[in-house]
């Protein structure tokens, strides 16, 4: 008699993990006859479950992975990728994440960059941080705009706050000198604050080069570069089926 009222309260409360466990033990002849703390922790266990599952499921959503079935376990470690299994183990830990440093994945198009700095950062969430990804020349636009909008700001204090970014294909095509900038502002924001995912085509020793001002090169550099985890993937394009012979 007293199920009816106890499961509306359940819900009312936002319990819906445990609502849902508790109306399975009622059917359950098994669990009936288990004493009231092994019932009881049952039940904390699935709310404790449930609440994890919408958690993570809001920071994936919030991340807007390109590749959100990106899954760390699912990484291919190949030798003739010449990812090192250790390093990958190494960073399911997320303990680059705790310790806010950055990670640099380079290799030729097709090689899988984008779904290993996806993998990453899906673990990342999982783990209970925040993630965002942004393919670098969206996000450069999307930093213009935000100037000329009057939302730069809090645009910038946003990406501050996730504890990983992820720049997808960075150095597709030259950057002006206001990219630079933006770019320097973020990582300067984030440094000691935050961790950065970046993939490029192009290695790591000519991104120097390629930011073309030296003084900003310098310090874009040392921000992104200085105690990275530096992932160079090989092997031939993952976008199309290896031809048998």
């Amino acid at each position: 008699m007293l199920n009816e009222p106890t499961l509306e309260r359940l819900n009312t409360m936002r319990l819906r993990g445990m609502a849902e466990a508790w109306q399975q033990q009622q059917q359950s002849a098994q669990v009936q006859s288990l004493s009231f703390d092994e019932r009881f922790a049952m039940l904390v266990e699935a709310e404790w479950y449930a609440r994890e599952r919408r958690r993570v499921s809001r920071a994936l959503k919030e991340a807007k992975l390109k590749q959100g079935h990106a899954c760390i376990e699912d990484v291919d470690c190949s030798t003739k990728r010449q990812l090192d299994r250790a390093v990958l183990k190494q960073l399911q830990s997320c303990r680059w994440v705790e310790e806010h440093q950055c990670i640099t994945i380079t290799g030729a198009t097709g090689v899988g960059k984008t779904y290993l700095a996806c993998a990453l950062a899906q673990h990342a969430c999982r783990r209970g941080y925040k993630a965002l990804y942004r393919r670098a020349t969206r996000f450069f636009e999307e930093l213009r705009l935000a100037r000329a909008d009057g939302s730069y700001s809090r645009l910038m204090a946003r990406v501050a706050r996730m504890n990983v970014l992820v720049l997808d294909d960075f150095a597709i095509q030259p950057m002006t000198d206001e990219q630079r900038g933006d770019l320097l502002e973020v990582l300067e924001d984030r440094c000691g604050s935050g961790s950065t995912i970046i993939t490029s085509q192009l290695p790591t020793k000519q991104w120097h080069e390629y930011l073309l001002e030296p003084t900003v090169a310098d310090a874009i550099c040392d921000r992104v570069l200085h105690q990275a985890h530096k992932i160079v993937l090989k092997g031939p394009s993952r976008r199309r089926p290896e031809t048998t012979k």
